[in-house]
């Protein structure tokens, strides 16, 4: 889902470790290689499902809630045991770690490829999530692990260059996937890719170990419970569409997710060698820019899932140009993120902390141009993008500088790998708790139109108790032409409706993002910044 704009703190994640010997330039390269196709993977794949969900939700049958969780399985595995991939690859072995990720997400991507409905692609979907949180983090520990500092900004430049590259095709490449084969095919382009992975690793990486790490106990409550909160607070959301709050599956869920999270808190509190330290946040800095991460990359995450339901269904777009959509944003990062890493020195962190979500958050609230008639996408969805591009570009930047300088810098390393916990988390949490909004503007805007559609009372009746079918609403047989299209218009407006809800509550995260870093993020962070951690 966020795979179409950068992450926090994901260089970070490699500059951030103590220095080393460099391998041999031949093995070197066949690391890089492995570091670069591992990551694109991922990005591969979080780009192309949003762009295949349209169509996925038509072919399956597949409920609004359904296809809700086709992302958040995914997401709720990466965001809850991303810090125990990287931890068991210290302790274990950064390759064998890694490997076993690619596996499994190769493995769960052919699951997804021949899933027979839609309850067994979501749980492929929790099995790639798996493969991914050893994965992800496993293809920046091996450039860590095999280069030294002195080598190691040119491999990253490598690296960062060709993962934003895998970040523009991915959307491009699933949509024609998804237009002129399959759906399934956005999966199946996973499995080459693992495969040659593989080979690579296992033929050409040096495994390498963290042996102060691989001594100390490893925290195995803290993960269970992190996702047993997220898990039961995000089911309880989706569920709500359809269940209701008062239904008593929802409300046990929503509760067993807030007793657990305030478990994993204590827990963390009281173990020795936790899976995340509380102590880095006494440091105010850190404390604002993760909060700053969670509302800025909530928002993004909530008009990024809707958007390609936006131009498939509503403007009635190919997957191939939905997908080709947020090539500007894509490219705007690419071709801006140096410039913006250079406004910390000249500015300090606070004013671009401050500026780039308020010029975000004018860009989620420019999706209200986006209307149920046809449009020109020059006119309704580029002005967004490219406003909201370029305020992403100001503050991920100097977002990532500000965690680095936050804490010590032996705890550099967990705490960019926190604050990459953290926007993943913000992305999973959107798409539950905005799913629940959409769908009750959807819901309010269908049964205020249905009124005065020119169909005769129990059709009205019939089409308003079918809205939890969504998008999905189809007229009621019998209808004549006139009548069809009235229906059908009344469906995109009411999406429309919820769609321009999410767009403005999504600026107001943004603000919010701002309004943190104001509030906790001095002016001279290199100075202050600093808690007693």
């Amino acid at each position: 889902m966020l795979a179409n704009s950068k992450l926090p703190c994901d260089e970070a994640v490699i500059r951030s470790d103590r220095d080393v010997q460099d391998c041999e330039r031949k093995v070197g390269r066949w690391v890089l290689a492995a570091a670069i196709l591992g990551s694109s993977i991922s990005f591969i794949d979080g780009t192309v499902v949003n762009v295949a969900l349209p169509v996925l939700q038509t072919s399956l049958q597949a409920s609004v809630a359904q296809t809700q969780w086709v992302v958040e399985a995914y997401s709720l595995m990466l965001s809850a045991l991303i810090l125990v991939g990287g931890s068991l690859g210290d302790r274990l072995g950064r390759k064998k770690i890694f490997a076993v990720g690619v596996f499994v997400f190769g493995v769960a991507s052919a699951w997804c490829g021949i899933a027979p409905g839609i309850n067994q692609l979501i749980l492929a979907r929790a099995a790639q999530g798996i493969g991914a949180a050893m994965l992800v983090p496993g293809s920046l520990a091996l450039i860590s692990a095999n280069f030294s500092k002195k080598n190691r900004g040119r491999a990253i430049g490598t690296w960062s260059g060709f993962t934003a590259i895998s970040a523009g095709v991915g959307p491009v490449l699933g949509g024609w996937l998804v237009q002129n084969i399959s759906w399934r095919a956005v999966f199946w382009i996973n499995v080459p890719l693992c495969a040659a992975v593989l080979l690579i690793t296992w033929f050409r990486v040096p495994e390498s170990l963290d042996t102060e790490e691989a001594g100390k106990r490893f925290d195995w409550l803290g993960p269970i419970l992190a996702t047993l909160g997220l898990g039961g607070v995000v089911f309880g959301l989706v569920e709500s569409d359809a269940r209701g709050f008062s239904d008593p599956v929802v409300s046990a869920s929503l509760v067993i997710g807030v007793v657990s999270f305030i478990a994993f808190l204590i827990a963390e509190a009281k173990e020795k060698h936790p899976m995340m330290p509380l102590g880095l946040f006494r440091s105010p800095v850190f404390t604002g820019a993760n909060l700053l991460t969670l509302f800025l990359y909530a928002g993004l995450g909530a008009v990024l899932y809707f958007l390609p339901f936006y131009l498939i269904q509503i403007q009635e777009y190919p997957p191939t140009a939905a997908g080709a959509a947020l090539l500007p944003f894509v490219f705007t990062m690419f071709i801006l993120s140096r410039w913006a890493g250079g406004l910390v020195d000249k500015y300090g962190s606070l004013l671009p902390l401050v500026i780039g979500p308020l010029i975000a958050a004018a860009g989620f609230a420019l999706f209200v141009l986006a209307g149920a008639e046809s449009q020109s996408y020059w006119t309704s969805v580029f002005p967004a993008v490219m406003v909201m591009s370029v305020g992403m570009t100001v503050a991920v930047a100097p977002l990532t500088t500000t965690v680095m300088g936050a804490v010590d810098e032996r705890h550099a390393g967990i705490a960019s790998g926190i604050n990459n916990a953290v926007s993943r988390t913000a992305g999973l949490l959107a798409v539950a708790v905005f799913g629940v909004a959409m769908f009750a503007v959807f819901g309010a805007g269908l049964e205020k139109r249905a009124a005065s559609l020119p169909v005769d009372v129990a059709t009205r009746d019939q089409i308003v108790a079918e809205r939890g079918r969504f998008i999905e609403l189809e007229p009621p047989p019998g209808l004549n032409d006139q009548q069809r299209s009235a229906v059908k218009l009344s469906v995109k407006q009411s999406f429309v409706d919820g769609f321009h809800v999410v767009s403005l509550c999504s600026a107001g995260l943004a603000v919010l993002s701002a309004f943190f870093a104001w509030l906790l993020i001095p002016k001279k962070t290199k100075d202050n910044s600093r808690g007693p951690v």
